[in-house]
């Protein structure tokens, strides 16, 4: 059984204008229609379009329901954790050796295992001479 992962965006509100495209309805479509691909751009597949509820606050006590209209896309899971591992970032390669050992990577100038870095004198500005 293939897993999918889900998305809803809020529909446009309102048309998009471009060349050639001059009612409300067509205007309206090519908002849906340039929404719908930059979601596609990313694996996103159209599924459905919703219409739901939403309480919100009026005033200090009071409450309305308003109607949310949202665009929901799902994918494959298995796309979504290969564009996770697309957006972390890259270990350098003497990190990726050492932190599969169990080891954390070591600073540069890290003085040997199980001993503290020398310390100096501090010096700078804000010092008082003693």
């Amino acid at each position: 059984m293939q897993k999918f992962e889900y998305k809803a965006v809020p529909a446009p509100m309102r048309g998009e204008k471009a060349r050639g495209v001059k009612t409300t309805a067509d205007r309206f479509a090519h908002a849906l229609t340039l929404a719908m691909n930059e979601m596609a751009r990313d694996g996103w597949e159209y599924l459905r379009a919703d219409t739901l509820p939403c309480e919100e606050r009026t005033g200090l006590t009071g409450r309305s329901t308003s109607f949310q209209h949202v665009l929901v896309f799902r994918r494959p899971f298995e796309e979504a954790a290969e564009a996770e591992a697309a957006e972390r970032p890259l270990l350098l390669p003497q990190m990726r050796s050492r932190s599969t050992e169990g080891t954390a990577p070591r600073l540069a100038g890290d003085a040997g295992e199980g001993s503290a870095p020398k310390l100096g004198p501090a010096g700078g500005r804000g010092m008082a001479a003693g």
